[in-house]
């Protein structure tokens, strides 16, 4: 097992977390968006007030092929991709590399725009019909048909990395983030959180695309606007703070600064790698998951599909993920230390002893960090990678800990005062990232109206978590289905229910780890298909909007 775990960290290193240099996928991503945006000639800006009007339902006909309408399928899409990234993952790209980060996110959507107009149009050319009626499409099949027999090997890879991801960062990761958030601020029981989000899934996904559809349709508008709104509200009271916060994030993408403390490194590679990386995790341009349900939709154009798609990124990074980055770049939230308890050996804390203390006990194996007056005397705590301020052993924070903390790598690290006493929780000031940090930023910003207003953001996570795991459940069934046949779906959605299930109360750091490997590798294929058939894309976008279909900009 642990040769497996190393396996999958090199591999997920390789992909994604290069260190001092942009990771491989970024630069496959990014070649790939600037080559298709000029081909098209800057489609998403050209087609963009057409997508607008498609999915509005104008070119609506019940009668044309497909399952659900322009707007449903751009709801099931966005419900995969509106999620924990634009919650976590903007903090997080701000915590590591600052809030120049979030300037390269938007650069990422720009070219992701067309990124999602090339692959959903390619989707909607080469899907196909199922026994039942239905209809399935997506990078497995535009890649065999598109590319020939020869590259079907290529589908099937596509195929059997996206069933994985599915199955793994489409389901059991989201069922973990919101299980974990519900204990921690509610102390719900990890099984009791399990259940109820696997009966909410499993009640949705077991009846289909069409039923998948109708909810997405309602429930990605409801929190989506919910959440724009505790922003916006946010930024009113912060209306000061909008223009300079806007300088900071403009200026620090070239001229990077580190956090709190020191937090992240203040180099340009950070900064634009991570807003890169955390821009692709967020909006999925390329990843050939979004094309699988767009592929649903009911049209004979594959192109008006293609421009509803390419509105995918614009919402999800250029509205959403910027609300949250305004929010915690406007509150200071990012960089500032915040009120927290956590135990001694949670796997944000770590600890650097830089000094042996003479009294160390001989009984006790590892290290040990002394601590007087709430103040560690021969080296630092780390949370999150900063040092944490004066420890507190109570809430209330009046009583310093005067103690000592056992390192150790295999039984966890134990926090004992100085009469002897175990600690369990530690309290003090910590630099917060990933949804800690936005709910912080949102209590703070939210403070002035409402108290309690970081909930938001624990509701933002639980309605975002859900919504993904039913749109990827549905990425999978089809991969199940193109690599086992039709009937392997229904199997595949109910074990998907019971992996999420195992999600909620399992430790999943490597499997988060492998699916993101999995990501990638769906990510490296998708790509080669779409470099290949960019001239199919290039002629059916100048065919549709070359005869009777108005132009892109009308």
């Amino acid at each position: 097992m642990e040769t497996f775990d190393q396996i999958i960290t090199w591999l997920e290193n390789l992909v994604w977390n290069t260190p001092e240099a942009l990771p491989a996928m970024v630069v496959i991503l990014l070649a790939f968006g600037i080559y298709i945006t000029i081909r098209l000639g800057f489609i998403q800006f050209k087609g963009f007030k057409h997508g607008l009007k498609v999915v509005t339902g104008y070119y609506d006909d019940p009668e044309d092929e497909g399952d659900i309408n322009h707007f449903q399928a751009l709801t099931t899409a966005l419900s995969a991709t509106v999620g924990i990234g634009n919650i976590a993952g903007v903090a997080l790209a701000i915590h590591i590399g600052g809030p120049g980060a979030l300037f390269w996110m938007w650069i990422t959507a720009l070219f992701g725009m067309a990124i999602k107009y090339t692959e959903v149009t390619l989707a909607q050319k080469f899907r196909k019909t199922n026994p039942d009626g239905t209809v399935s499409g997506g990078p497995m099949y535009y890649i065999e048909e598109g590319l020939g027999d020869n590259w079907k090997w290529l589908a099937v890879a596509f195929a059997i990395s996206a069933a994985i991801c599915a199955f793994l960062t489409g389901n059991a990761v989201q069922a973990n983030t919101v299980a974990d958030v519900m204990q921690t601020d509610f102390q719900i029981p990890l099984w009791i959180t399990g259940l109820i989000t696997a009966s909410i899934v499993g009640a949705v996904i077991l009846g289909g695309i069409k039923r998948i559809g109708k909810v997405t349709s309602k429930l990605v508008p409801f929190m989506g606007i919910l959440y724009v709104l505790g922003a916006l509200a946010i930024l009113i009271i912060n209306y000061d703070a909008i223009i300079p916060s806007l300088a900071t994030i403009i200026s620090t993408a070239f001229n990077p600064v580190a956090g709190a403390l020191g937090v992240g490194s203040g180099a340009v590679i950070v900064t634009l790698s991570y807003g890169v990386q955390r821009g692709i995790f967020s909006n999925e341009a390329g990843q050939g998951s979004a094309p699988i349900a767009h592929s649903a939709a009911r049209t004979d154009e594959p192109v008006r599909e293609g421009v509803v798609a390419l509105l995918e990124p614009f919402i999800d990074t250029l509205i959403i993920c910027t609300m949250t980055g305004l929010v915690i770049v406007s509150t200071g939230a990012w960089d500032m230390q915040h009120p927290s308890g956590f135990s001694p050996s949670a796997s944000q804390v770590s600890y650097e002893v830089t000094a042996q203390a003479a009294n160390q006990p001989q009984d006790t194996e590892g290290e040990i960090l002394y601590f007087s007056n709430g103040v560690a005397e021969n080296g630092t705590m780390l949370h999150n990678s900063a040092p944490v301020d004066t420890m507190f052993v109570d809430a209330n924070y009046s009583k310093p800990f005067t103690g000592r903390i056992e390192v150790s790598k295999e039984n966890g690290d134990i926090a004992y005062q100085q009469n002897g006493d175990q600690v369990s929780t530690l309290y003090g000031g910590v630099v917060r990232t990933g949804a800690p940090l936005t709910t912080a930023a949102f209590e703070k910003g939210l403070s002035p109206i409402i108290p309690g207003g970081g909930y938001l953001v624990t509701f933002a996570v639980l309605l975002f978590a859900i919504s993904t795991s039913i749109s990827w459940s549905y990425y999978g069934d089809r991969a199940a289905q193109y690599l086992f046949g039709f009937e392997s779906i229904m199997i595949y959605r109910t074990a998907f229910v019971g992996m999420h299930f195992f999600g909620a109360v399992a430790s999943l750091a490597t499997i988060w780890a492998f699916g993101d490997v999995m990501l990638g590798l769906m990510a490296f294929f998708n790509i080669i298909a779409l470099f290949a058939l960019s001239g199919v894309v290039y002629k059916t976008t100048k065919q549709y909007f070359s005869t009777e279909h108005e132009t892109p900009e009308s």
